[in-house]
C-alpha cells in the first residue's frame, strides 16, 4: 500500500510538472500574440484573438467527446500536443509576418481546440489518480499560477519592431512555445485513461452525461464575471502602460497560490453551490470597480480574480468529474472547460463593444450587481419549500 501510495504521488507530480511547463510556454507565447495584437489593431484585435481562442474551447468539448470514445489518453494527448505544437509556430509567425486578423484568429481557434482536448486529457489523468476538490483545485491554481509568471515574463521583454521582442528574445519564444509541449508528450506514455468503450459498471448511479444545469450555471458565472480579467493584459497595457502587465501577473500568480484553501475554507461552510460559485465570480470582478483609477487597482483586481478563478475551476470540475463513471470524465472536463470558457468568450467579445478601457469600473460594477441578484434570485427560487408530496427543487446535488 505504501509504494502504491508513493507511485501514485509520482504520478501527480508528473502530470502537475507536465502541465507546468507547458502552461508557461503558451502563456509567454500567448501574451506575445496578444501584445502584437494590441501594437496592429488596439484592443478590438486583441479581445478578437481571445475571443477566438475561447471559441476553440468552446469547440474543443466535442471534439474530445469524439476522440475519447475512439483513441486513448495515450494517442490523445500525442496527437493533440503534436498539433497544438505546429499552430504554435503558424499562429506567431503568421503574426509578424503580416497575415490577416481574421486568418490569424481561425489559426487560434484550431490551436485551442487541439490545445483544450489535450488539457481534459491531462485533468482526466489527475482525476485518474485523485479526483478531490484539493487536487482538482491544486492542479488549476499551479496552472493558472505558472501562466501569469510566464504572462509577467513576456511583458518585460524588451520590444522590436512592431512590438515584437527584439532579437534573440524572439527566437527563445519561438523555441520555448513550441518546446513546452515536450514534457506533455512524454508524460502520455503512462496515461491510464482509456477510450471510452465499455458500459458503466452494475449498479452505477452515475450519468454518462453532465447536468445541463450544472454547466449552465458555470457558463453564467464567466459570462458575468470574467470578461475584465480576461482582457488584462490589453486593458493594463490601455490603463497604464505595458511596464504594469507583469504587476498584474505576478498579482494573479499570488492569488491563484492562495486558492487551494479558499476552496477548503469555502467548502467548510456549506453554502449551496450556486452561492459558492457566485462568490468566486464577484471575488473575479469586483476589484476592476477601481482599475481604472489607479494601478495598484489593478494589483488588487487580479490578485482577487487569481483566486477566485482557480478557485472556481477547481470546484466545478471536481463536482463534474463527481456526476460521471470514470470512462466518461476525458468528455466531462472538456464540457466543464467549454461552458466556462464560451461565457469567457462572449464576455471578451462583448465587453470592448460596449465600453473603452476607461470605462471598465462602470462595466464591472454592473456585472457585480447583476451576478450578486441573479445568484440570490436563483438561491432564493431552488430554496424554496414545496408541498410534501413534491420532491424539493435544487439546482443541484
Amino acid at each position: 500500500m505504501i509504494a502504491e501510495a508513493g507511485g501514485e504521488r509520482r504520478r501527480l507530480r508528473e502530470v502537475l510538472g507536465a502541465g507546468v511547463v507547458d502552461s508557461f510556454g503558451m502563456a509567454l507565447g500567448w501574451t506575445v500574440v496578444v501584445l502584437l495584437g494590441v501594437a496592429r489593431g488596439g484592443l478590438a484585435e486583441a479581445a478578437l484573438y481571445n475571443a477566438a481562442m475561447l471559441a476553440g474551447v468552446v469547440l474543443s468539448a466535442p471534439v474530445t467527446g469524439w476522440l475519447s470514445g475512439r483513441f486513448s489518453g495515450r494517442t490523445l494527448l500525442r496527437g493533440a500536443g503534436g498539433v497544438e505544437a505546429v499552430l504554435r509556430i503558424g499562429v506567431l509567425g503568421g503574426l509578424l509576418a503580416g497575415l490577416p486578423a481574421g486568418l490569424i484568429a481561425a489559426g487560434v481557434v484550431v490551436m485551442h481546440v487541439a490545445a483544450w482536448a489535450g488539457f481534459a486529457g491531462m485533468r482526466a489523468e489527475v482525476t485518474a489518480v485523485d479526483a478531490s476538490p484539493r487536487s482538482m483545485t491544486r492542479y488549476a491554481l499551479w496552472i493558472a499560477a505558472i501562466e501569469a509568471v510566464g504572462t509577467g515574463l513576456a511583458a518585460m521583454l524588451p520590444a522590436g519592431a512592431g512590438g515584437a521582442p527584439a532579437g534573440g528574445w524572439l527566437v527563445a519564444v519561438f523555441l520555448v512555445y513550441a518546446g513546452s509541449l515536450v514534457p506533455t508528450l512524454l508524460v502520455a506514455r503512462r496515461a491510464r485513461i482509456g477510450p471510452r468503450t465499455h458500459p458503466d459498471p452494475p449498479g452505477s448511479s452515475r450519468r454518462r452525461v453532465v447536468s445541463g444545469r450544472l454547466l449552465a450555471a458555470g457558463g453564467g458565472i464567466m459570462l458575468l464575471a470574467s470578461g475584465p480579467a480576461l482582457l488584462a493584459t490589453p486593458l493594463t497595457t490601455e490603463l497604464h502602460g505595458r511596464t504594469w502587465v507583469a504587476g498584474a501577473a505576478a498579482a494573479f500568480s499570488l492569488g491563484c497560490l492562495l486558492s487551494s484553501g479558499a476552496v477548503e475554507a469555502l467548502g467548510r461552510t456549506r453554502l449551496p453551490a450556486v452561492l459558492r460559485w457566485a462568490l468566486w465570480g464577484l471575488g473575479m470582478v469586483v476589484g476592476w470597480i477601481g482599475a481604472p483609477l489607479h494601478p495598484g487597482s489593478v494589483l488588487l483586481a487580479q490578485f482577487l480574480a487569481g483566486v477566485s478563478q482557480s478557485a472556481f475551476e477547481g470546484d466545478m470540475d471536481a463536482r463534474v468529474a463527481e456526476e460521471v463513471p470514470p470512462a466518461c470524465v476525458t468528455t466531462a472536463l472538456a464540457y466543464s472547460a467549454s461552458t466556462r470558457a464560451l461565457g469567457g468568450a462572449i464576455a471578451v467579445r462583448v465587453l470592448p463593444m460596449l465600453v473603452a478601457a476607461q470605462a471598465v469600473g462602470t462595466a464591472a460594477s454592473a456585472e457585480v450587481v447583476l451576478l450578486g441578484a441573479g445568484s440570490l434570485l436563483t438561491w432564493a427560487l431552488t430554496a424554496v419549500r414545496l408541498p410534501r408530496h413534491a420532491a424539493p427543487a435544487r439546482l443541484w446535488p
